[in-house]
């Protein structure tokens, strides 16, 4: 007869897994019922309604932080504030700046301030009708503004044109020290930028700074290259810029106290556009300088140099000079002063001493003036006093 339910079989019977299975589980008392066991993957499956059940044991979360943590721990100090720095200062302090770009001031205060050291007119050789000229129109009205009111008021534009290596930038420079005025020395390349509209930002902050640092002295070398004449093809942002710098010129001069003045240098005048001209009201000419001048810069330049030059070896260097420019005068001094030192020998200008150079004599400029020639063409020179004779305001006087 079969074998009972719940009894084992005999054990040459044959006996499945499962069979045998719940054989197993009715041994250990876990398989009442006789169905057949559940496997157990650990805590049940979690439902969109089950609560959240932390992954650590609840009772080291509840434990207390040790001795030490419970500690409160001492105050920090405060961070100091940090310090403004000056062009920030300068748009908090002064209104005339409020709404401009701190950046665009900081790119005025250290790309276009110049810091270089102060000159005085003895330091220009020759140009003494600029010079005096300059002073009367210029220089005298800044330092008494309480005279020079009304019709009596200093321009605030003026134009020097001429031959490259005259001095225009150094009669710029020395008028801003003799004034003691802030001095601005930009070009266009300090006003250009690869953003659109920021030019004509620059612009605007480069005039509202030279206001709040009045008296000021705004000096633009190459002064065409920025204001040039406006044409069809000219690219709309260089167009916003220049129209932005001839309304900054015209709205000079419109508070009773504003002292600045804005200096433009050019070797080309013709290429200016019409509107700028009209704006620089003074236009003077920086002519190529006279002997009086030559001489000076020769004699200035071999104070402290060991030279053997007789007053007539002077005279002949300033002869053979004309038709030179300063600069040009400049080069030929220096390029005269290499002589002696071309001709030591090789072998011997490591252990050469300092006085055993010779001095620098009249066979060192005759080969300098083979070699620095002068820079201003004549037909050049033809221009400039064509220029000067149309739009030159002394044109009578140079």
């Amino acid at each position: 007869p079969p074998a009972a339910a719940g009894r084992p079989p005999a054990p040459s019977a044959f006996v499945t897994a499962r069979r045998q299975l719940q054989i197993d589980a009715a041994k250990t008392g876990g398989g009442g019922g006789g169905g057949p066991a559940k496997r157990s993957l650990g805590p049940s499956r979690r439902t969109p309604t089950s609560g959240f059940v932390p992954p650590f044991s609840r009772s080291k979360a509840a434990s207390p932080p040790p001795q030490e943590q419970q500690q409160q721990r001492p105050p920090q100090p405060a961070a100091a504030e940090p310090e403004l720095s000056e062009a920030a200062a300068l748009v908090q302090e002064d209104e005339r700046l409020r709404g401009l770009d701190v950046k665009l001031v900081e790119t005025i205060l250290r790309e276009v301030m110049d810091s270089a050291p102060s000159i005085g007119w003895d330091d220009i050789a020759g140009l003494e009708f600029a010079k005096a000229t300059i002073k009367e129109i210029i220089v005298f009205p800044m330092l008494r503004p309480d005279i020079f009111t009304g019709i009596r008021g200093p321009p605030k534009g003026l134009l020097l044109f001429g031959p490259p290596g005259t001095g225009k930038s150094l009669i710029g420079r020395c008028i801003a020290s003799v004034s003691g005025a802030t001095f601005f020395n930009i070009s266009a390349s300090s006003l250009t930028s690869k953003w659109v509209g920021e030019g004509e930002k620059l612009v605007r902050a480069l005039f509202a700074v030279a206001r709040c640092r009045a008296p000021s002295v705004v000096f633009i070398d190459e002064v065409d290259s920025l204001l040039s004449a406006r044409s069809e093809s000219e690219h709309e942002s260089s167009r916003r810029m220049k129209t932005e710098f001839l309304v900054q010129l015209d709205g000079i001069g419109t508070e009773a106290e504003e002292r600045l003045l804005v200096i433009g240098a050019t070797n080309r005048p013709q290429e200016l556009d019409d509107a700028a001209r009209r704006r620089f009201v003074k236009r003077l000419y920086i002519p190529l300088p006279e002997a009086v001048g030559r001489r000076q810069i020769v004699e200035r330049m071999l104070v402290g140099q060991s030279h053997s030059l007789a007053e007539a070896d002077i005279e002949h260097i300033v002869t053979a000079t004309d038709g030179y420019s300063g600069a040009d005068v400049a080069n030929l001094v220096r390029e005269a002063a290499l002589g002696p030192v071309r001709s030591i020998p090789l072998d011997r200008i490591r252990s050469i001493s300092v006085s055993a150079v010779r001095p620098i004599g009249p066979q060192d400029f005759e080969e300098a003036l083979t070699q620095a020639r002068a820079s201003v063409l004549p037909s050049d020179l033809v221009h400039y006093a064509n220029w000067n004779q149309s739009y030159g305001s002394y044109r009578r006087m140079v």
